[in-house]
């Protein structure tokens, strides 16, 4: 079996000094375990490289940006160390993101969901096209936006992270999301989209690195406890996995 079939992370780093992370996954760019591993260890590579002046972290294809959780891992999960390992590979990128000393630009080209939404609220500049509509899933099977919620607050504010989570059938769409906060520009295509990020790119990688260094420690302050907290919100998702009704819940849901 090919090996990208189970997943994967690819890096490319421009001679302007960009560097782009590329992840993927044949079911809707979902995320199991060892690829949240790899993309949060690759995104903290960069953050560490000296040719790398600004990252752009991106999915593969045109259709969703990221189904969040493997739903096959997740069924899996046979006990409370392993329920917590595995969510606390969302906790893992989100940390990787809010430390890295470089501003990390989003592409939500399409479809975010639970920890896809995650995902887009811990870059520091997000562009999605109309297509990129969000939900938060987690209570529709059983579980609970816990590690993904801080960084979701964080950017759209706890009233709107409520609605998403409480509401968790419900896609809302890109212009709600803008509106909110989680997305700074939304495009009619991924072409608009691409050129408005290109241009910004090319500002950024002549721009001072200490400077956005700076900027960046500014922007998230008050988040130095992160490291801790999302790890006590994986052990709730990782309990709540192994309940009846969760398990019950994704199966039905796999069987749709």
């Amino acid at each position: 079996m090919d090996t990208r079939e189970q997943g994967f992370v690819d890096v490319a780093i421009s001679a302007s000094g960009l560097g782009t992370i590329t992840f993927g996954h044949p079911m809707s760019n979902s995320l199991p375990g060892e690829i949240l591993r790899k993309l949060a260890a690759t995104i903290t590579e960069l953050g560490q490289n000296e040719s790398v002046r600004v990252i752009l972290l991106k999915s593969e294809g045109e259709r969703a940006f990221c189904a969040g959780a493997s739903f096959d891992e997740l069924i899996s999960i046979k006990d409370l160390e392993t329920g917590h390992v595995f969510f606390s590979g969302f906790a893992g990128v989100i940390n990787a993101c809010r430390k890295c000393p470089k501003f990390i630009i989003g592409r939500v080209q399409g479809k975010a969901v639970g920890g896809g939404v995650g995902i887009a609220s811990s870059v520091d500049y997000c562009f999605a096209t109309t297509r990129a509509e969000v939900k938060l899933s987690e209570l529709a099977v059983g579980i609970g936006p816990f590690v993904v919620g801080p960084a979701v607050e964080r950017k759209i504010g706890l009233a709107a992270m409520s609605e998403l989570a409480i509401n968790a059938t419900e896609f809302r769409s890109a212009e709600w999301a803008k509106e909110k906060g989680l997305f700074t520009d939304v495009y009619d295509n991924s072409e608009l989209m691409d050129t408005a990020i290109d241009g910004l790119i090319a500002k950024l990688v002549k721009s001072n690195p200490e400077a956005m260094k700076d900027l960046k420690e500014i922007f998230w302050q008050g988040t130095e406890h992160w490291d801790q907290l999302l790890l006590e919100r994986a052990s709730i998702s990782g309990r709540l996995v192994l309940s009846e009704f969760t398990r019950n819940a994704i199966s039905a849901f796999k069987a749709k």
